[in-house]
């Protein structure tokens, strides 16, 4: 009985892993992209690990999205959103991604208030790791 439990949650939580791990690759790719592209100095001016602001901005986006915990499916269905709106460059129709993100998060708003969150989060964690690199700086 336990090993049917256990075989039934692992393949649960097997799905819901990739989603969050897609949204982290995906906020990773954007991160580099925008250090490619010299939009944002602050990543290498603070030696800041591309895979640790992923996390950070992951973890707090998170904390905006809908679902009441991390393996909610309303939770799983905002990473896979989520992930689309960050790799809506890479589509082959841009015009009808949108027009499908718009769909997938409800309305226009909603979208709007999801790449706010992601934005938001993004400067969040931007700050926090600039205080972390400064304090361990003082300390030093």
């Amino acid at each position: 009985m336990k090993k049917q439990l256990l075989i039934a949650l692992s393949v649960l939580l097997l799905p819901a892993c990739a989603d969050k791990e897609q949204y982290q690759q995906a906020v990773v790719e954007q991160i580099q992209k925008d250090q490619q592209l010299q939009k944002e100095q602050h990543v290498k001016d603070y030696a800041m690990e591309p895979e640790h602001l992923a996390k950070c901005v992951v973890d707090t986006s998170s904390k905006n999205m809908p679902g009441i915990f991390p393996l909610d499916p309303a939770r799983l269905t905002a990473y896979r959103n989520y992930t689309k709106m960050l790799t809506l460059s890479k589509s082959a129709d841009p015009k009808k991604t949108l027009e499908e993100l718009r769909t997938d998060f409800g309305s226009a708003k909603a979208l709007a208030e999801a790449n706010a969150n992601f934005t938001e989060s993004m400067l969040d964690c931007y700050a926090a790791i600039v205080s972390e690199t400064e304090e361990d700086v003082k300390d030093k």
